[in-house]
């Protein structure tokens, strides 16, 4: 077994190695780029080599430091994690090359996958089935429309090197096949370099279901049974879950003895996945999956196989790379249970799923999921890399307790800093289809308007957010005085990009009433939140950026100063009031006197801060009805401005 391995990757990927090699004693050396020197990766790992700039070119795609970076530092091996270069057949050799031992399959193997269409060849050879179509080389485009139509429509276009959905296109008709096509070959030319093609039959109600295999330098092979992959969205993968719904044990045999011919056809040594598409119109059927392609590496979704067969993946790669056999032969391997793995990322659903990145200012992880993630509450989500924040992972003894705990799991993750999927991945948990296990790839598109609609605060929620925000609740005195009725406040906060206020006023001992808008609620922290006298279940997280509330969902609430801010907004009509009682500590203009827009008029202390009230506009100084020194309430008139003509 090697002693120490170096790292060819970054994130939550790299962190799940280390754990692994920590385990197992064997030490590890991490790489990283300039915006990932504070990165957990590197914090885990025993050492840590710079090899370049923020961009992946830059970094995590210059293989030549890499492998430098490996010899200066006395590392064994290099584990490639999945991305950047783990199917790199000319990195895999470079490495063996080198001197050291790569965790992954040799390039000869990588590279009879690494084009579908070559693939779909040998698969043939070795008896797999494979989808219908035309995987030819002639790339004229009369003969690929003519084989499109002897194939017969719908068809996929696909791009013979592609993958994560690039370079495919589906076709309905015959007479969009030659602008799908056009605009197939441009995509796959940007992103692979390639732009050739394959046309295949699309499966109507199609399934995506792969089988985890291993090979050892031994000639032999093993498959890990299966993941249904099901849940996507642009082809890329959701939620995962494994066993896959309504498989029966004749339909898993054989794709599983499929799988293991396809590792066996290219002499393949560590981890591996065979992808198939599968009929969802029926009852899963013998005769109804066909190999789409093959992984060359570890996958993203490779924690619910081990949750349900008790393996470490990792290990077993480190074990195979070593030279040793496979763990285990395929009779000592048995399904326990059930396991969902759902993605959680930094990206903004309403407005298609665009990557979002933000400074994570909180981040824990409900108790009972396992956290695969490659960050921590104050890093940063990059343009740089993929946006992925964590996968949450659970297990459960059947499909219907293993659910409930990925319900449960993303109801209590809490992450603040940044846009999220969070909510979209709970509306899918909670899915009529997806609960009864009625799954197929285009189950997100048909209900995506429902599924992607972001849930707004309610007045309760939004009553807690502001108390929080204030400061209230936890025992601490209301600042602030009012003659002949209770003491108010109140309280400006940004709610997704909304200036909004609500009015805050005391009743008691941590007891408050809210008003916001028409709406008014009562409050009462004790030990939780009650309102109307019921406890409710929300968690309240305050952060660098303000206040986030959990009820299950996030409601996240900026703080606001609106003393220090520009007066756009607040004083258009000329009435420069106090957004808060507080001390006028000193003003600095006179009546008559011209101002400019921006220049200070006073500054008021409030909650332990001084903060500038400045002119919104241009405008001469109509009354000064403040003085230093003067206690003022909420809303008190301070300045009165008149616009220059």
């Amino acid at each position: 077994m090697f002693t120490k391995i170096l790292i060819a990757n970054r994130g939550e990927i790299a962190c799940r190695v280390i754990d692994t090699c920590a385990r197992l004693g064997i030490g590890t050396v991490a790489v990283y780029s300039n915006a990932d020197k504070s990165a957990r990766h590197v914090a885990l790992a025993n050492e840590a080599v710079h090899i370049g700039a923020a961009p992946v070119a830059d970094s995590y795609l210059q293989a030549e430091r890499i492998i430098q970076a490996a010899l200066d530092t006395g590392a064994q091996a290099i584990h490639p994690g999945y991305g950047f270069l783990s199917e790199n057949p000319d990195f895999a050799e470079a490495v063996a090359a080198a001197g050291l031992a790569f965790i992954g399959p040799s390039g000869d193997a990588i590279r009879s996958m690494g084009l579908k269409d070559a693939a779909k060849v040998l698969m043939i050879e070795a008896g797999v089935p494979v989808v219908p179509g035309y995987h030819g080389a002639d790339q004229d485009d009369a003969l690929l429309a003519s084989e499109a139509e002897a194939i017969g429509y719908p068809v996929l276009i696909k791009a013979v090197a592609g993958g994560g959905g690039k370079g495919m296109r589906l076709v309905e008709a015959a007479g969009d096949f030659q602008a799908m096509l056009n605009s197939a070959r441009s995509e796959s030319k940007t992103a692979f370099g390639n732009d050739a093609v394959l046309v295949e039959k699309f499966v109507t109600n199609p399934r995506h279901i792969e089988i985890q295999v291993f090979g050892d330098s031994h000639g032999a092979a093993v498959h890990l049974f299966e993941r249904d992959c099901s849940l996507q969205r642009r082809h890329q993968k959701v939620i995962e879950e494994a066993p896959a719904p309504d498989m029966t044990e004749d339909v898993r045999a054989a794709m599983g003895n499929a799988a293991v011919k396809a590792a066996l056809a290219i002499g393949y040594s560590g981890a591996g996945t065979v992808e198939f598409i599968v009929d969802g119109s029926g009852p899963l059927r013998v005769d109804g999956f066909w190999f789409m392609e093959m992984n060359t590496r570890l996958q993203v979704e490779h924690p619910v196989t081990e949750a349900i067969t008790g393996q470490d993946l990792v290990e077993w790669q480190l074990k195979v790379a070593a030279g040793e056999p496979l763990p285990k032969k395929q009779e000592e391997l048995s399904i326990d249970g059930w396991s969902f793995e759902a993605r959680l990322y930094a990206e903004d659903v309403p407005k298609g799923f665009l990557p979002a990145t933000g400074t994570l200012t909180h981040l824990a992880f409900p108790e009972g999921a396992r956290a695969e993630t490659g960050v921590r509450s104050g890093d940063t989500i990059t343009p740089y890399y993929d946006p992925m924040i964590a996968k949450l992972v659970v297990h459960g003894p059947d499909r219907v307790q293993a659910l409930q705990a990925l319900r449960h799991a993303l109801d209590h993750m809490e992450v603040s800093g940044a846009v999220t999927n969070l909510q979209f991945l709970s509306k899918l948990a909670s899915h009529g289809d997806f609960s009864v296990g009625k799954v197929d790839t285009g189950l997100i598109d048909r209900g995506i308007d429902a599924l992607s609609h972001e849930e707004e605060a309610d007045a309760t929620i939004t009553a807690i957010g502001v108390i929080a925000l204030a400061g209230l609740g936890e025992g601490e005195p209301f600042e602030g005085f009012s003659l002949w009725q209770a003491p108010r406040r109140t309280v400006w906060f940004n709610y997704r990009d909304e200036l909004q206020s609500a009015v805050v006023i005391c009743l008691g001992q941590n007891r408050y009433r809210v008003e916001i808008g028409e709406d008014t609620v009562e409050v009462e922290r004790l030990d939780g939140w009650f309102v109307d006298g019921c406890k409710r279940d929300i968690r309240v997280v305050p952060h660098s950026g303000g206040v986030s509330v959990f009820a299950p969902a996030a409601h996240h609430f900026g703080a606001v100063d609106l003393l220090a801010r520009d007066g756009g907004e607040e004083g258009g009509d000329g009435l420069i009031r106090a957004p808060m009682p507080g001390l006028v500590k000193s003003v600095s203009v006179s009546d008559g006197q011209k101002v400019a827009k921006g220049d200070p008029l006073a500054v008021l202390e409030a909650m332990k801060m001084e903060h500038t009230l400045a002119a919104p506009f241009d405008a001469v100084v109509a009354e000064v009805s403040a003085t230093t020194g003067d206690q003022v309430v909420d809303g008190a008139l301070l300045i009165r401005l008149e616009e220059v003509e």
